[in-house]
Order: structure tokens, then C-alpha cells, then sequence
């Protein structure tokens, strides 16, 4: 076995790994750039290198800088996690010719599989299921208008090295390709250093899943069951779950069975992912295609662990130490079900822009009954109490991996961020990945909704409550789900998940009983002039548009006439009240105060609570409403980036829907469209620029 392990990676993944030799005894190596230099992933190491300036381009994608930490520091393997050099042939090569192990499959495999259109056709070959389209190199932009028109609209354009949704855009029309081939071609370029495109039949309510295959150096390959990956935003995955609410048995053994062949045929082993595209429409599941295969470990592989008890870092770990797999596809189970979120930097109610900035607080869901205990070099000793809880530990030796023998839901946090820290615009948004296990689907979706009501996150903006939302909204409890779900059930745009009638109630109560314990502890303050009065009991809460009556006794609450059965308990300053209901719910509700009153976010939405006593409240309609002032003239930068490129001048005439300037953020192009036509009169900025939010870029007159 391996004495020490570097990873070359950062945050989360980085994080993961280290638990995970931690407890196999073997020795960890960090490598950091300048803007993670007190990064988590630095200080759970055994040692640290420091690579070079933020930029990735600089430090994480410098594999000979890699390679000579990893000499230096005597590390005998190394793993790459997910990104950066994960999937770079000539990584894998670099190692083996330095005498280093690579915890990850053979380059001949990296290389086959990297490239989308030479892996097609090897899927082919051996057999697989895949898509119409067009495999060979596109030289420009007439020439992919007229294989698009070939296939038949929609088609999809993606670029060949492409990954984690970059580089691929979904075109309805010739106007959408002439739009986006450049762009596609660029996003290549820049985020893999390859702008070759392809382009593919788009499967209209299509269906994101995908086999995890394992193997081992002496020619035996599993798979893990698979994942159902179709909650996707600009084809960037958001919430994964295991197993599939569609598939069959039958299609999981045809599945798994395509992915094997196609791992046999390229001489896998390590940790892999076959990813298929599956037509929703066809109940037989006969009608899936292979998309790419990823060969090395995914974001959302926890869910295969949480129903598997496998522990894939591990199995990688010992795969690339040439240990055979100690158990055959037999032995390979379904246990509950498990779901993961992604929690993002980026801001829901903005259109999903990215939101970088510091987390001024940090707080993830702690574990409560029923969870898994955190294992050595978990919580216990992470900064600021991150909480984590490790995979059911299962080593190759005993056999078939366990059953979880409980019933209970159980929650886990993968991340590599603290509190104080920075979300940086060099790297991925993602701050988190919230993991909820359960007996039953239904069970494991209400222990994220629970969960992500008790995630304080404060600084940038966050898509918790829209991850609450998908959690909430019927067509996903009810499984049925396809790739466009997000684009088809908020067609425009995120503004808050709805409340029920009882959960505005209860939210009434709470505020009101804050206000009460406020007015109670004001009343105590020494040096004030007459009686002490008591704190008022009757209040009248307004939420939206409608106001509640609402008494507070020391015995009961009612709020419209009509007792409420809630145990709450609230002290000013708290940031978090989890009530009591009277059907042994929980509900956990983060509450922040504003100038009159309360914000209470709970369910996936934030409810402004203006608190009044019940004598002061009729002559607030006396109150003057101030009326936010006219922007629309403005072109407004939404995040913070770089304008890559301005598309009109001063005088120039536009219309509506016109691109006027496109800004890069987190490496994606984002166009920026005119609202109405009208006139350019002033331009504040040039290409080149580094924008602020809500920068002013041109005024229209």
C-alpha cells in the first residue's frame, strides 16, 4: 500500500480524498495557489505546496509543478481528483514515466474516452447505444449550420474535451448556431485548450443517467448501479440521486452491461462513469444512448456510496496500488435511496448569476439523530466545524459491501470551505454538496428539505432555496424528470418557492413571538424613565400582501382567531429557531431582523415579516411607500467579470433582445441582451474591463 498521497486538486475534493487516506493510515500531501493558501484543503494536510498564483492556469494546471511536489515530498501516488488535470493523458504519462502512481485508469484509456468524437466511435464499436449526429471536425460556422440542418433541429454543440456543462450550447434554429459555434468554440479553448465542436441530435424530454463502473488492474469491472443526474441548469448538473426513480432493473442490467463492455474494450480500470442519455418517453428503457464517459471520479459520486457502503476513494486508492476488486457484480446491492444537492455561489433571484465573495458565515446542517457518527479526520477536526460523516467503512476483504441495517435519515456534507474564507472567481462556484441517505425516496428528499432549511451561508449569494424549491415541487417528488425541468417549470426565473396558508401561520407566530421576546428584553434595559411595561401580546404581522393577528400568552399562540400548536423557542440574537409542530415536524427557520420587523427564510423562500403592535398598526398605511428609482435605461453588469466584448458604441441604434456586451465569470460567456430598442447614448466601459457588480457598462438614451 501507498505511504503518502498528494492530490492535485483543491476544495471539496481535495478534502475528500485526505479523509480518506487519513483513515487507510497513508501519509497526505496539499498543493495550493496563492488564493488558497488557507484554504481547508491546505490545513487538513500533512504537508502543503505552495504552486504558484491563483489563475489555474498557473498553479493547479501546472502538471510539472505537480509532479515536483510530489518528488520533494516523497509521495508515492498521486490522485487528481475532478477537473483540472484529472482527465490530461499526458498527466498520467508524466506520472508513470516519473515513478509515481496515478490513482486513476491507464492514460491509453484517459484518451480514448477524452475526446467526445473518437469515444462515440468506439462506443460504437463495441457495441454501445449512441446518439445521431456528426462525429468528424467542423471547420466553421457555415459549415456547422449546414450538418445542423442535416441532422435536424435541435441539435446540440459541444466541444470535444468539454466537461461539467462548459462548452456545450443547445441550438433551436440556424440563428442559434451562428450564435453560439464561436462562443462554443471559445468556451474549448479557454477551459480545455481545445476548440474542436461536434454536433449531435438533441433527445427532446431527455433523461440524464449514468453507470458508475469500477475495475481493477486484473481485468475485472463492476457497476455500481446508476444515478439519475436530469436537474440540470445550462447543462450543469444540481441535483443527483441513486438509484434512478425510471429505471427498471432490466435497464439498469442493459446499462451496466453497455457500460462494461465499453470499459473492457478500452482496458479499464480505476473509477469511471458512463454517461447515457435516456428518451423519457420510452417505458421500455430501450431507448438510451451513450453521451461521454468521464474517467475519473464524479462530483456526485457520494450517492453511489451512500447506497452501495463502498467507499470509491478507497477502492481507487487500492486499484491503483494493483489490488484486485474483492467482490464481483453479485455482490453489488441497492440500500435505500440517497440525494445530493449542489449548493452553488451564485444567486437564484438574479437569473443564477455567480456570486463570489467572502463567507462571512458558514454554518452547515449538523448531524442530528439518526446520522452516522463523523469519522477520524472528519468534523472533529476540520475548521470551524464543518460537519462531514463518512460512507458506511467497508474494506474489499469482508466480502459484499453491508446494508445500513437502519432506518433512520442520515445527512452528510462533503465541502472544503470555512467560514471567513473566500468564494474565488478563479475556481468552480460550488461551496457544497448536501447528501441526505433514507430508507425511501420520499423520505431522503424530506431530510433535504430539512437540512437545507438548517444551511446558514452568509456573503455571497447562494441557490439554497431554490435547491429547496426542487425538493418541494411535485413533478420532482414524483420523479418525473428531465433534462429541461428547470427551464419548463421556471420558465421565468427563480422567485422563491410558494408558501402554503399554514406555513404563513406559523411564520406569524415565530415572528411574533421574536418581537415579543425583543420588547421583552428592551423593557429590562436599566435607566428608563417611568414603569417598565410589559412587552405587548397582540401584534399584527404583515407578510406580502396580507396581515395576520396574532396573540402571544405565556401559554399558547394564536394567530387569527385560531390557536396554534408551536413550541418555539427564541432568544434576541439567535440566528436559527427550529419550532415545534404539532405533528412532530421540525420547522427550522432562519431569521434575521430588518427595520420593522423580521426576515424569515424557511422552504425555500425569505419572508420580509413586518411586526407591529396591534395599536401601532393601523397608521402604518399613513406610511409614504419609496419607490426604487428607474434603471432601465441602464445596461447593468449582474456579476462581477471580465467584459470580453462590447458589441455597440455611443449613437448606435438597438432592438430588442440585441447582444450588447458579453462578460466571462466562473470561465462562462454570458450575453448580454438590450431589454427595449432605443439609442445608445454613453459607453462606461471597454472590453478588457474587470466589472463590479452592478456596474454601469453603457446608458441608452
Amino acid at each position: 500500500m501507498f505511504k503518502k498521497i498528494l492530490v492535485a486538486n483543491r476544495g471539496e475534493i481535495a478534502c475528500r480524498v485526505f479523509r480518506t487516506a487519513k483513515r487507510m493510515g497513508i501519509k497526505t500531501v496539499a498543493v495550493y495557489s496563492d488564493a488558497d493558501a488557507r484554504a481547508p484543503h491546505v490545513l487538513m494536510a500533512d504537508e502543503a505546496v505552495r504552486l504558484g498564483p491563483a489563475p489555474a492556469a498557473e498553479s493547479y494546471l501546472k502538471a510539472e509543478l505537480i509532479l515536483l511536489a510530489a518528488k520533494e515530498t516523497g509521495a508515492d501516488c498521486i490522485h487528481p481528483g475532478y477537473g483540472f488535470l484529472s482527465e490530461r493523458e499526458s498527466f498520467a504519462r508524466a506520472c508513470a514515466e516519473a515513478g509515481i502512481a496515478f490513482v486513476g485508469p491507464p492514460p491509453n484509456a484517459i484518451a480514448a474516452m477524452g475526446d467526445k468524437i473518437e469515444s462515440k466511435k468506439l462506443a460504437k464499436q463495441a457495441g454501445v447505444n449512441v446518439v445521431p449526429g456528426y462525429l468528424g471536425e467542423i471547420a466553421d460556422t457555415d459549415e456547422a449550420v449546414r450538418i445542423a440542418g442535416e441532422i435536424g433541429y435541435p441539435v446540440m454543440m459541444k466541444a470535444s474535451a468539454g466537461g461539467g456543462g462548459k462548452g456545450m450550447r443547445l441550438a433551436w434554429s440556424e440563428q442559434d448556431v451562428r450564435e453560439g459555434f464561436e462562443a462554443t468554440k471559445r468556451e474549448g479553448l479557454a477551459s480545455f485548450g481545445d476548440d474542436r465542436v461536434f454536433i449531435e441530435k438533441f433527445i427532446e424530454s431527455p433523461r440524464h443517467i449514468e453507470i458508475q463502473v469500477l475495475g481493477d488492474q486484473h481485468g475485472n469491472i463492476v457497476y455500481l448501479n446508476e444515478r439519475e443526474c436530469s436537474v440540470q441548469r445550462r447543462h450543469q448538473k444540481v441535483v443527483e440521486e441513486a438509484p434512478s426513480p425510471f429505471v427498471t432493473p432490466k435497464m439498469r442490467a442493459a446499462m451496466g452491461e453497455q457500460a462494461v463492455a465499453l470499459a473492457r474494450a478500452v482496458g479499464y480500470y480505476s473509477a469511471g462513469t458512463v454517461e447515457l442519455i435516456v428518451s423519457g418517453a420510452d417505458t421500455t428503457g430501450e431507448s438510451f444512448y451513450f453521451l461521454e464517459m468521464n474517467t475519473r471520479l464524479q462530483v456526485e459520486h457520494p450517492v453511489t456510496e451512500e447506497i452501495t457502503g463502498l467507499d470509491l476513494v478507497e477502492q481507487m486508492i487500492r486499484v491503483a496500488a494493483g489490488e484486485p476488486l474483492a467482490f464481483g457484480q453479485s455482490d453489488v446491492g441497492i440500500d435505500g435511496w440517497s440525494i445530493e444537492n449542489r449548493v452553488y455561489a451564485e444567486d437564484p433571484y438574479r437569473g443564477f448569476l455567480p456570486s463570489i465573495g467572502r463567507l462571512v458565515r458558514y454554518n452547515p446542517p449538523r448531524h442530528g439523530e439518526g446520522d452516522r457518527p463523523a469519522q477520524p479526520g472528519g468534523g472533529g477536526g476540520f475548521p470551524h466545524g464543518t460537519t462531514y460523516a463518512e460512507p458506511p467503512l467497508h474494506h474489499p476483504s469482508d466480502g459484499p459491501p453491508p446494508r445500513h441495517g437502519e432506518d433512520l435519515p442520515r445527512t452528510r456534507v462533503d465541502d472544503g470551505v470555512a467560514e471567513g474564507g473566500e468564494v474565488s472567481m478563479f475556481y468552480d462556484p460550488m461551496i457544497a454538496k448536501l447528501i441526505t441517505w433514507a430508507p425511501t425516496r420520499e423520505a431522503a428528499i424530506d431530510a433535504q428539505v430539512a437540512a437545507l432549511d438548517a444551511f446558514e451561508i452568509e456573503g455571497p449569494g447562494t441557490n439554497i432555496d431554490f435547491l429547496s424549491a426542487l425538493m418541494q415541487h411535485p413533478r420532482f417528488r414524483e420523479g418525473r424528470l428531465t433534462t429541461g425541468f428547470i427551464a419548463e417549470e421556471y420558465p421565468d426565473g427563480f422567485h422563491g418557492a410558494p408558501a402554503s396558508s399554514g406555513l404563513l401561520r406559523e411564520l406569524a407566530a415565530i415572528a411574533a413571538f421574536a418581537a415579543t421576546a425583543h420588547a421583552d428584553r428592551a423593557r429590562r434595559i436599566d435607566g428608563q424613565l417611568g414603569h417598565r411595561l410589559h412587552p405587548p401580546a397582540d401584534w399584527v404581522v404583515r407578510i406580502g400582501d396580507a396581515d395576520h393577528v396574532v396573540h402571544v400568552s405565556p401559554d399558547a399562540i394564536t394567530v387569527d382567531g385560531t390557536p396554534l400548536d408551536i413550541g418555539v423557542e427564541y432568544t434576541p440574537g439567535d440566528r436559527l429557531i427550529e419550532a415545534e409542530l404539532a405533528d412532530e415536524r421540525v420547522l427550522s427557520v432562519r431569521i434575521a431582523p430588518t427595520r420593522a420587523g423580521f426576515r424569515l427564510t424557511t422552504r425555500g423562500a425569505s419572508h420580509v415579516a413586518r411586526v407591529l403592535p396591534a395599536h401601532v398598526a393601523p397608521y402604518a398605511a399613513h406610511l409614504l411607500e419609496k419607490v426604487p428609482p428607474d434603471l432601465s435605461r441602464f445596461l447593468i453588469a449582474p456579476m462581477p467579470g471580465l467584459l470580453v466584448r462590447l458589441d455597440v458604441a455611443a449613437g448606435d441604434a438597438v432592438e430588442a433582445g440585441q447582444p450588447l456586451a458579453v462578460v466571462e465569470a466562473m470561465k462562462m460567456e454570458n450575453i448580454l441582451r438590450a431589454e427595449k430598442a432605443g439609442r445608445v447614448k454613453s459607453v462606461a466601459a471597454a472590453a478588457g474591463d474587470s466589472l463590479a457588480v452592478d456596474q454601469v457598462i453603457l446608458e441608452m438614451e
